[in-house]
């Protein structure tokens, strides 16, 4: 059986060759393409334009024509020639559809605020305003790797794991609160001086999924881990998020998709509890996550989510001269 690093290896790898090879073609092949691939929207059932749409909505909220700054980037100057990060392959994997002569924003990279003009980010903020923040599934490769967990919840270990970097004060604090619990083995994975007295080996995700309960805790915005523990045979338990992706974690439901802890983490303790005494009602959540998190993993409608969002940003944005 391959290692966890060794199938994460061949993930990248994988995304790097089809995103380069998808990058060889004209693009005006794609952009002929494009009313094709979105008319296949009309043929879907009503129930289903319905959610495609609620999704359209979410990630670009845009109801009004808004202007561009003068710094905004025209489509034919967005190439793969000299930068070909995951962001830049994701994004030239939807952009390519479109005119040469489109422009938009564009900030790669962890993002916390929301922009002064209409921007695509991988990022936003979940709460106030964040209408110029207009979402793409960027960095994928990374945030929406996903493995098969072959152990029945049943058989997991009755604890909850967490491993990782602890650079953010919030995590550090959460090591503090919580790396001493009974029933919890969290533990930094960095080599920083100051998360020393939390430092523990790392665990692949493999070995994570071994326990019946995993944390997500945000990083720089959002939990890199959310995706994997959504999709897996594991309860997720994490305080209520603040930033959201792609993902749309401002719609994740405490009590449905996931286990809520309080802020100060106070309740950690009790909440495992909880959950092992009730294994009934800890399956009923994972599989609503199990179910959430599917409709994510459908390529094709994927795109036609990822270019309905951008039609919608180009039809509400214009240029000022």
């Amino acid at each position: 059986m391959m290692s966890g690093k060794n199938a994460y290896r061949l993930h990248k790898l994988i995304f790097y060759t089809t995103g380069l090879l998808g990058a060889l073609p004209p693009r005006s092949l794609f952009r002929n393409q494009r009313e094709t691939i979105l008319a296949a929207f009309d043929t879907l059932p009503a129930v289903e334009q319905e959610a495609l749409m609620a999704r359209v909505t979410y990630y670009n909220k845009l109801d009004g024509s808004v202007a561009l700054s003068s710094s905004a980037i025209s489509n034919r100057d967005f190439t793969l020639s000299s930068r070909k990060s995951t962001y830049h392959l994701d994004f030239y994997h939807v952009a390519k559809y479109f005119p040469k002569s489109a422009a938009y924003h564009y900030r790669f990279g962890d993002k916390t605020f929301v922009p002064d003009v209409p921007t695509f980010v991988k990022s936003r903020p979940i709460y106030g305003d964040n209408r110029n923040s207009i979402l793409l599934k960027l960095n994928s490769v990374r945030h929406f790797y996903k493995v098969t967990d072959t152990h029945r919840y049943n058989a997991k270990k009755d604890m909850l794991v967490w491993r990782g970097a602890a650079h953010q004060p919030h995590r550090r604090s959460f090591l503090d609160q919580c790396h001493d619990l009974d029933r919890c083995d969290v533990g930094a994975t960095d080599n920083h001086a100051t998360t020393a007295a939390y430092r523990k080996p790392f665990m692949s995700i493999e070995q994570q999924l071994e326990h019946k309960f995993i944390f997500s805790i945000e990083g720089n915005d959002v939990a890199t881990n959310l995706k994997w523990i959504l999709a897996s045979n594991s309860l997720c338990f994490m305080k209520r998020p603040i930033y959201e992706t792609w993902l749309m974690e401002g719609t994740l439901i405490p009590g449905y998709h996931y286990v809520e802890v309080s802020d100060d983490f106070s309740d950690l303790h009790e909440k495992i509890d909880y959950y092992l005494s009730r294994p009934e009602e800890a399956q009923t959540i994972i599989q609503n996550a199990n179910r959430y998190i599917a409709d994510f993993y459908h390529p094709f409608r994927e795109k036609l989510i990822a270019l309905r969002v951008f039609e919608h940003y180009l039809i509400r944005t214009h240029q000022t001269h």
